[in-house]
């Protein structure tokens, strides 16, 4: 499945260069990080009220969306979802209390 996240990385790299008129991402990108990170908090919000609701097909779709111009925001930031899997390998079999202490102690 990281196949799909890789894939629209290099997407998303792409549109950097595109006309704001002709995608959506490049209007993002165009707009500003006040207005990829305005995204963000929607759709987080939106998720939000989805699960509340108990609505997994809604879930599911707000999920995708928040995801989606999360990635948007990394491409805009200079990275690649690759950076974040590796972060979450990183983390993998660590108990979530230790991760937290570790990043608490700086190392």
């Amino acid at each position: 499945m990281d196949d799909v996240l890789t894939r629209l990385g290099q997407l998303l790299e792409q549109r950097k260069t595109a006309a704001p008129e002709s995608s959506y991402v490049a209007s993002l990108y165009a707009r500003g990080a006040d207005v990829i990170l305005k995204k963000i908090g929607e759709e987080a919000a939106e998720l939000l009220v989805a699960a509340k609701n108990r609505e997994p097909g809604a879930i599911v779709h707000e999920a995708a969306d928040l995801w989606f111009h999360t990635l948007v925001l990394l491409a805009a930031s200079g990275l690649k979802p690759d950076d974040v899997l590796q972060e979450l390998e990183r983390r993998f079999g660590v108990s979530g209390h230790e991760e937290k202490a570790q990043r608490a102690r700086g190392s």
